[in-house]
């Protein structure tokens, strides 16, 4: 027998197959088995509207960001060339290297592909 996998929402055990779709009754959270199968295939890292972003993108900063050691920061609009994603724990998941700044590590809810 095959099992279905846990709510990414809520973590419930009791989801169920509808078609394409897994449902939790517990959370009437919905998502689709690719989704699924491409979060156990390994990193998947979203801007801040949800495009799936992979490495070599170009993104665009959407907010005004205060950078340690940098007088200027970084301002909304700049664009970043050939990101590079990375797994980290504290949610800086965009390595990259931002003109007038250098290198540093951005999170991804602040950040729009381009």
């Amino acid at each position: 027998m095959e099992t279905l996998p846990a709510c990414p929402q809520c973590g419930s055990e009791y989801t169920y197959e509808d078609g394409s779709l897994y449902i939790c009754p517990e959370c009437a959270h919905e998502w689709s088995k690719e989704a699924t199968q491409e979060e156990e295939s390994g990193l998947i890292v979203k801007d801040a509207n949800g495009n799936i972003l992979q490495d070599g993108d170009t993104v665009t900063v959407i907010k005004d960001l205060k950078v340690k050691g940098s007088a200027s920061g970084i301002k909304v609009g700049t664009k970043i060339k050939n990101i590079r994603l990375v797994e980290s724990n504290d949610g800086h998941n965009i390595d990259c290297k931002v003109p007038g700044v250098g290198a540093i590590k951005l999170k991804q809810e602040f950040v729009k592909k381009a």
